[in-house]
């Protein structure tokens, strides 16, 4: 009896998963745009009722609620959802979509929500929240998905509260740490606590998931990150891709673009946007919250975007393969820490210029629905890759120097990665920005890819053999800065075994501190580096730059493949004293993987990025300007059978043979067919 008990209950949970896996957004599905509607006390049916007319009436099919437990539970223990009710009922009047964000109850002040449970009894009352709000929503034809939490991530600071220590001595049990290492060295400063925190993301996200689908195998399950430049190292994304449905991330520049200058924001939305791309693996992404408006008080800096910049910022995701994203918001929040803020509608409920701009893109996507289900992102094969405890290293290690140096500074190893990043968008080539271990390393043949390791500090040691087997099967390695300088242990590699002597074909003698801003030669051209240069013990390495006699960059021919090792940082220098040697250096190094697209410039385009997708025979390139002059591209074109249809330019922007003309702060769309 018990065995039969066992296999219905396993065939029940078979037969939910399958109708929960049926659910999932295709990667085929038409992008679509949507503006957070934010429900509060005071409204009343008219004004809910208008703001999802004015999201169809521009064009947009979806929006998100932030689903307030704090509206909904009464103090009696009873539930009213009756002002949410509104909201839904309006959404099926003009059938637009919502993702629901569950929003346990919380303090009054806090705008962003809690990141864990406080206790068991905390933890329990979310599971009865998610019971009521789930079981009398998911009925409604316009309920989409459940946004599992708003923006995990804690930027490493752990709330120890009694219930987190208590997982943590519970995640200690199964994964026990040591004083010493193997080779004898003591373990003196150590990342366990960053370690726990990934793992804890996991499993509360998990939680919340596996809650929802007692009583709802339906609908889409999703999350959104923020601050991704900082948080990155948080988020195990492979291991929420078993949970998950789709994939999100928040990006607003008052927020999170603090690395970024403003002329930058559409080339940190395309960096953001390569990370959740990455994250989300076969899943579909969407950028889950994009800055709509105005913000005064809140955020980092005060910023209002300009209708141009909305357009700039959907064209890039979209042409990072994302199937649509949110913007904060439509309607104003009426009271707290926001009120009057981030909205797409003025006070009166009209459109806003930017609310308007959208509507533009979105009734060129609408024109080209299959065209846009099919575009996928045209690979390169370049992968700058960030290491999380290299991240997890930095905020150990890095404190602030007299001079504040960069490298010196948290923030160092993700800036390093992005002048590569940046260097490469500027030369119209697509590259990945990924973690590690969202490479995949199973392939037999790497001939035509390239990683870049920039200044990633720390590096297991198991990582080794990963590199290796890339390397010897015809991929290319390009190192630099401090790259392995630690273990994960944060032991120095280079005093008590460096795992990447072989490939390198060496070791490091020493580091030097030099200046902010000092030079490397290399094939004729002088790269600003910043702060430290690194002299190489070579053994097997070709050198091709010294300093003084000494070694300071080698190459070295691994079985099928290269590594190129340049021990200074490369990529912050970029950042700080200008790119365009950085850019000429990988224009000579990557000319294989330039081959690999069908366009790009013909030169470095400062403050100009482009993005390239494929949609069956058909090609479309997003190019956006953010230099303050009217510019003439010329693109290196691979196949020029292939004649360009402009599809969005909102400055009038043209292409005549391979040369392009666009405006400053333009977005032009072109199709070549």
């Amino acid at each position: 009896m018990k065995t039969f008990q066992r296999l219905c209950i396993a065939l029940l949970l078979i037969f939910s998963f399958a109708k929960f896996s049926a659910a999932q957004k295709s990667m085929s599905d038409v992008p679509v745009f949507g503006a957070q509607i934010f429900i509060e006390p005071g409204q009343t049916p008219e004004d809910i009722d208008t703001w999802f007319r004015m999201l169809k009436e521009n064009g947009m099919k979806t929006t998100r609620i932030r689903m307030f437990e704090s509206y909904m539970h009464k103090p009696d223990e009873t539930w009213d959802f009756s002002l949410f009710d509104l909201a839904f009922k309006a959404a099926d009047k003009y059938g637009i979509q919502i993702y629901c964000t569950i929003f346990p109850y919380t303090e009054k002040t806090d705008i962003g929500g809690f990141k864990f449970p406080r206790d068991e009894a905390h933890l329990q009352s979310i599971a009865l929240f998610i019971e009521k709000l789930v079981t009398h929503f998911s009925p409604y034809k316009s309920m989409y998905g459940w946004v599992l939490i708003n923006e995990p991530g804690v930027s490493g600071n752990i709330p120890w509260t009694d219930f987190t220590k208590a997982k943590y001595q519970e995640w200690l049990q199964k994964n026990p740490q040591s004083e010493f290492v193997a080779n004898g060295y003591p373990i003196l400063v150590e990342l366990t606590d960053q370690r726990f925190l990934l793992d804890y993301n996991t499993w509360f996200l998990n939680w919340i998931a596996t809650e929802i689908k007692k009583w709802d195998t339906k609908h889409v399950l999703h999350v959104n990150n923020h601050a991704m430049f900082q948080n990155c190292a948080e988020y195990n994304f492979p291991e929420w891709r078993k949970f998950l449905t789709t994939l999100g991330g928040s990006a607003h520049a008052s927020w999170h673009f603090g690395y970024f200058k403003r002329e930058q924001y559409a080339m940190a939305m395309s960096a953001n946007s390569e990370i959740v791309r990455s994250g989300a693996g076969e899943l579909p992404w969407i950028m889950t919250e994009i800055q709509g408006g105005n913000n005064t008080y809140s955020g980092m800096a005060p910023f209002c975007p300009t209708k141009n910049e909305i357009a700039q910022w959907m064209w890039v995701t979209i042409g990072t393969q994302g199937k649509g994203g949110i913007f904060w918001s439509l309607n104003p929040r009426s009271s707290g820490i926001e009120a009057g803020e981030w909205a797409m509608l003025d006070f009166q409920d009209q459109p806003s210029d930017r609310l308007l701009a959208a509507a533009e893109v979105l009734k060129v996507i609408d024109s080209k629905p299959e065209l846009f289900a099919n575009a996928r992102e045209v690979e390169s094969g370049i992968n700058i890759l960030y290491v999380r405890q290299s991240l997890w290293a930095e905020k150990k290690m890095a404190s602030p120097s007299v001079q504040n140096y960069e490298g010196r500074l948290v923030g160092g190893v993700m800036k390093s990665a992005l002048g590569y990043f940046e260097t490469l968008s500027e030369l119209g080539i697509n590259c990945s920005l990924k973690e590690f271990g969202e490479f995949d390393f199973t392939k037999d043949d790497y001939s035509g890819s390239t990683i870049i390791l920039a200044h990633q500090i720390s590096i297991p040691t198991e990582y080794a053999p990963k590199l290796e087997a890339f390397v010897s099967k015809g991929g290319k390695l390009i190192v630099d800065g401090l790259t392995g300088f630690f273990d994960d242990n944060l032991h120095n590699t280079m005093k008590t075994g460096f795992p990447f002597a072989k490939l390198l074909g060496g070791n490091i003698s020493e580091f030097k501190a030099v200046d902010n801003l000092f030079d490397v030669k290399i094939n004729e051209l002088t790269l600003p580096a910043h702060l430290w240069r690194g002299f190489i013990r070579n053994t097997s390495g070709k050198v091709i730059s010294t300093v003084d006699g000494e070694p300071v960059a080698t190459r070295n021919q691994f079985e099928k493949g290269e590594t190129l090792w340049i021990p200074s940082l490369l990529g912050l220098g970029a950042r700080l004293g200008g790119n365009e040697q950085l850019a000429l250096f990988l224009a000579q190094e990557l000319k294989p993987n330039f081959n690999n697209v069908p366009y790009f410039f013909a030169s470095q385009q400062k403050d100009i990025l482009m993005k390239t997708l494929q949609s069956g025979n058909a090609l479309i390139t997003v190019v956006v300007n953010k230099s303050a002059d009217l510019r003439r591209v010329d693109l290196k074109i691979t196949d020029k059978s292939k004649k360009p249809v402009i599809l969005f330019a909102d400055k009038k922007g043209t292409v005549s043979g391979q040369t392009i003309s666009i405006s400053s702060e333009e977005t032009l769309v072109v199709e070549w067919k």
